[in-house]
């Protein structure tokens, strides 16, 4: 069953909805649209995996790493997760590794590839810890690099279906992960999505659990 809060609990939950907070689900891109965070690690997962090198294990499990050489173009994005911190900029931003943690995120940045941005909840009146991630995916660099057609659903059920296909590892750490689907956080359709790209409106909840 979905754990809600409002933002005064102070239980465990899976975390707590940004729009009464005066957040969203939707991210600041800077160019007028917002990425949808159609992706949530819940509060109630590993503490360990919610901890900053925790989720890089994780995402490195999935097939996910840091930017190539730690070089990036381009600024980060923000976004008000409702918990009393406003808007605040992504914590990291990851992409496809192509099976090598070290550099194989520089092919990401040629090919295309997945890719994500992590914010976390933890602001003094929603201090859930879950994470916020933006996912999609992104074409290569003669098509400039930009989001693909259908990228946000694309990118989000890839990440979701190699969480869940059974247990995923990195560094000897092992993890299972279970999905459910949450409607109603995102609009439905193009209208504020950056680059006028439609999304489905799902997010997907992920609990991870080390093992």
């Amino acid at each position: 069953m979905l754990s809600y809060a409002s933002p005064l609990q102070k239980r465990a939950v899976a975390f707590v909805d940004p729009r009464p907070g005066g957040g969203s689900l939707l991210d600041n891109a800077g160019s007028g649209g917002g990425e949808p965070l159609n992706v949530i690690i819940s509060g109630l997962s590993s503490r360990a995996v919610l901890t900053d090198s925790g989720f890089l294990n994780f995402a490195r499990s999935l097939g996910l790493s840091t930017e190539c050489l730690g070089l990036h173009l381009g600024g980060p994005q923000s976004a008000n997760l409702g918990d009393g911190h406003g808007a605040v900029n992504q914590t990291t931003e990851l992409r496809a590794d192509f099976g090598n943690a070290v550099l194989g995120t520089c092919l990401e940045s040629l090919a295309g590839g997945n890719h994500l941005r992590m914010y976390r909840q933890n602001g003094p009146t929603a201090n859930t810890g879950a994470l916020f991630l933006a996912v999609s995916h992104e074409e290569n660099l003669a098509d400039n690099h930009t989001i693909s057609p259908d990228g946000y659903d694309v990118g989000r059920d890839e990440l979701v279906s190699t969480a869940t296909a059974g247990q995923t590892s990195f560094g000897g750490v092992k993890y299972t992960t279970t999905s459910q689907s949450i409607t109603g956080l995102l609009p439905v359709g193009s209208a504020g999505i950056n680059h006028g790209i439609a999304i489905d409106g799902v997010v997907k909840l992920l609990t991870v659990t080390i093992v």
